[in-house]
């Protein structure tokens, strides 16, 4: 558990937070003193966790819906962020799913432009947005989930899942790069294959338990795996020296 204190005073955003790893990433940023913005999904009526609930109470937490879908929805989405930071110390792109599993044949133009907006298209677009607010923060991270898909090319008919993901590994090694002299530092977190409902929507239970049996720790991975690499991203005190990287949270899966 890291210090209580690491993010006091420190404004954080973070997407796709209604659930899954998002979820668990804002619970933790919490506990570690931060005020969140917590981008709660699409159209806001997924029932959220108390903790959240009772944080908004005290003011720690902000929930803010947003539909990344569209271009607008994240125009929209930045204009209420920028109404409530100033300064953002730690950007959290985590919004994204694979939207279905489309065979390459007979994939479609519409499926293909859902996938690239959610997943890649969003990315760009909200950074852009918040940028100047990042900047106003002296020493700022950005960190970007990716995932394992990126690097083996995922499973038959998540082609562009996969490939969308490694858009935005590059993506963000390009502006590690770039935002350097600004003090923003940007990284990646690559989830393997974890235990959330991603994997109980666009997975069977057959498949994933052909996939522990592969992976050396033996067991699926846990949001409360992931989380940590989180925060430590975020944290100039815990990794101020760490920028352009990618780091791989799957148990051992990619060494099998």
């Amino acid at each position: 558990m890291f210090h209580p204190k690491l993010f006091e005073n420190r404004n954080v955003v973070v997407t796709g937070a209604g659930r899954g790893i998002g979820l668990e990433v804002a619970r933790q940023f919490l506990d570690c003193g931060a005020r969140v913005l917590v981008h709660t999904g699409r159209d806001g009526e997924r029932a959220l966790p108390d903790f959240l609930l009772t944080a908004e109470e005290d003011r720690r937490a902000i929930l803010i819906a947003g539909d990344f879908s569209t271009g607008e929805g994240c125009d929209a989405f930045t204009k209420k962020v920028l109404g409530h930071f100033d300064k953002i110390h730690a950007l959290v792109n985590n919004a994204g799913t694979m939207v279905g599993r489309f065979p390459a044949g007979t994939l479609t133009e519409a499926q293909y432009g859902q996938v690239v907006q959610l997943n890649q298209t969003s990315v760009v677009e909200v950074t852009r947005a918040l940028l100047p607010a990042l900047r106003a923060a002296g020493e700022a991270a950005i960190v970007n989930t990716v995932s394992i898909s990126a690097l083996t090319g995922g499973s038959p008919g998540s082609a562009i899942y996969s490939a969308s993901k490694a858009f935005v590994s590059t993506y963000s090694k390009a502006l590690a790069r770039e935002l350097a002299p600004d003090g923003i530092r940007v990284n990646c977190i690559s989830p393997g294959t974890i235990e959330t409902d991603f994997h109980q929507r666009y997975s069977s239970a057959e498949k994933l338990e052909q996939t522990r049996k592969g992976i050396p720790l033996q067991r699926l991975g846990t949001a409360e795996d992931c989380a940590p690499a989180y925060l430590f991203m975020a944290a100039p005190s815990l990794s101020g020296y760490v920028t352009g990287q990618v780091l791989e949270i799957n148990g051992g899966q990619l060494i099998c």
